[in-house]
């Protein structure tokens, strides 16, 4: 598979691309995205986990046995459970957040889907998120898979990124564009 430069070139990416690599010599390319989903859930969700992945004081050891015990807890797959023992004993669990954003980015790419982060004020619920992708398939011509994200600063509406292009549709943007426009 012919990866992108730019991903490589982090420290995430090359990690990313290694666990994607193994997935699909394994054949396990969307059983380690439903695992690396949840681990994205309970960054998201969980201070503690978040806590947990970020701490400098663990030890090796004890960063790996911790993950392993939350792996295991969470139903994790064997292969990215090994591959969270391999971030704790080489002290990068920090990295894991942008581990899953850039492997999404890559089983995006193999499957020949584009990748859209929305950002909402509200939650979505699933039938406006297929909604969303169903109208975003028709601007840009090919399958969409959809990174729902809340931010209740936008206010209202929606700000979607497609690779380089942003539509932002937000409430805040509006007000902010009204503002300089009354400044003259």
């Amino acid at each position: 598979m012919e990866t992108n430069g730019g991903i490589q070139a982090s420290l995430s990416g090359r990690y990313a691309v290694a666990l994607f690599d193994l997935a699909r010599d394994a054949n396990a390319l969307d059983t380690v995205a439903q695992s690396l989903a949840g681990l994205k859930a309970a960054i998201a969700q969980s201070p503690d986990f978040k806590g947990l992945i970020n701490s400098p004081v663990l030890s090796r050891d004890a960063s790996g046995k911790t993950i392993a015990a939350v792996a295991s807890a969470m139903g994790i797959d064997p292969l990215t459970t090994k591959f969270l023992g391999v971030l704790a004993q080489n002290r990068r669990l920090g990295q894991l957040g942008a581990v899953i954003r850039t492997y999404e980015t890559l089983l995006s790419n193999h499957k020949g889907e584009a990748r859209a982060e929305v950002t909402s004020a509200h939650p979505l619920d699933a039938q406006q998120i297929a909604a969303l992708a169903q109208n975003l398939r028709a601007r840009v011509g090919r399958t969409v898979a959809v990174d729902a994200k809340v931010d209740p600063a936008i206010l209202g509406g929606l700000v979607v990124k497609i690779g380089s292009q942003m539509i932002d549709s937000s409430i805040r943007t509006r007000l902010n564009s009204l503002a300089m426009a009354m400044k003259g």
